[in-house]
């Protein structure tokens, strides 16, 4: 084998290679989901009780949650995979359940004063269970490196 062909093997290889391992470690996040089935066991009560009177019994929302009020507010959206919530890594789920939507321009009350930080992952894991394999595997390779643990 040519010596310089060589070598410019060797540094695509080196240069390849953690590109690749990130893209398969993303594909193997967004095809197991996070989260297990006692979470999402927990999870159906405490969204019924805390959630679905704004974003509906099964994570639907209201019909018109793409158009604003009179006041420029959204209505709440759907959590079932078929609005935005799959932009949002985990992180930023929690935060938001747990600090309200004030602070990203929405009404949605603080539940960190009423819920355990258990009980909130337990919420986005019933929601995310609803979601389509497509939408979780694209909310996966948008956010994988961010969630917590894999089982």
């Amino acid at each position: 084998m040519n010596k310089g062909l060589y070598k410019k093997s060797t540094l695509l290889f080196i240069f390849l290679s953690p590109l690749l391992t990130i893209s398969l470690t993303n594909n193997a996040w967004a095809e197991k989901r996070w989260y297990t089935d006692n979470q999402v066991a927990q999870g159906k009560p405490l969204y019924t009780q805390h959630c679905s009177k704004c974003h509906g019994e099964n994570a639907e929302a209201t019909p018109d949650w793409r158009k604003s009020d009179e006041k420029g507010n959204y209505p709440p959206p759907p959590l079932n995979g078929t609005a935005h919530s799959w932009h949002h890594p985990l992180p930023l789920l929690r935060l938001t359940i747990r600090n309200g939507g004030a602070k990203f321009g929405g009404k949605m009350p603080p539940f960190g004063n009423k819920l355990s930080a258990g009980e909130v992952d337990s919420i986005i894991a019933w929601f995310q269970s609803l979601w389509p394999d497509e939408a979780y595997k694209r909310w996966g390779s948008r956010g994988a490196s961010q969630i917590p643990n894999l089982k």
